[in-house]
């Protein structure tokens, strides 16, 4: 796997079940590998940004309203702030995606620029819209509104849903966002191939908990 694509890789543990042993290593294989960032749970942003304190290459990512995104967007902003305390880079939030399907547009671009506003100058954000649940037409509103409340990138999927990314909604959300937005593709990037295949389609970040065997070259079971 090239260089280039492995600096782009979310190294992702979001299980509810994960253990501090598991993050550990998760960490010391992001510093291995220099993948972009880590991306774990909100309680377990402060362990991760205290093992990488000597390695700013490697971000501090973190989810909020995950994975469901249906608390309220001052929940979402409580959390942003909270987990840049304990130093977060990045912070990927689910969309409200019932208010979405109800074409509640003002509420969606609310709740994103919450948390926009939340991390403005200190953290970059990502925003999940979820794209499994999606019609494309509501595929491509989402990406208009996380444009418009001042995302930096718009991502495919939590992982914990129906389904995860794909060739066609990564095309599909960079010709919506253009080409200054960044777009993360996650869920089901098992392989190399995969990851290749998104980063031709307009990818910028690849979010998955198989890194490493995307940077071995080798096909792994996960689903994330």
């Amino acid at each position: 796997m090239t260089k280039n694509v492995v600096r782009m890789i979310d190294h992702t543990l979001l299980k509810a079940d994960a253990t501090r042993a598991e993050i550990v290593k998760i960490v010391e294989e992001a510093k291995e590998y220099s993948f972009a960032s880590v991306c774990v749970n909100p309680t377990w942003v402060k362990t991760a940004a205290e093992m990488l304190a000597d390695t700013p290459e490697v971000k501090v990512c973190t989810v909020i309203g995950f994975p469901l995104g249906a608390t309220t967007p001052e929940t979402k902003a409580f959390e942003t702030k909270n987990a840049i305390e304990n130093g977060a880079n990045e912070i990927d939030m689910v969309i409200n995606i019932a208010a979405l399907k109800d074409k509640e547009d003002d509420l969606v671009e609310r709740d994103i620029r919450a948390v926009v506003d939340a991390a403005k100058g200190k953290a970059l954000v990502k925003v999940i819209i979820e794209t499994c649940l999606l019609t494309n037409e509501e595929k491509v509103r989402a990406c208009e509104l996380s444009v418009k409340a001042g995302t930096d990138f718009v991502k495919t999927s939590t992982g914990f849903s129906t389904g995860g990314a794909t060739v066609e909604d990564i095309r599909l959300m960079r010709q919506t966002v253009g080409p200054e937005i960044g777009v993360k593709a996650s869920g089901g990037v098992r392989s190399g191939e995969d990851a290749l295949a998104l980063v031709e389609a307009g990818a910028t970040r690849i979010g998955a908990s198989s890194g490493v065997s995307i940077a071995k070259g080798e096909l792994s079971n996960s689903n994330y």
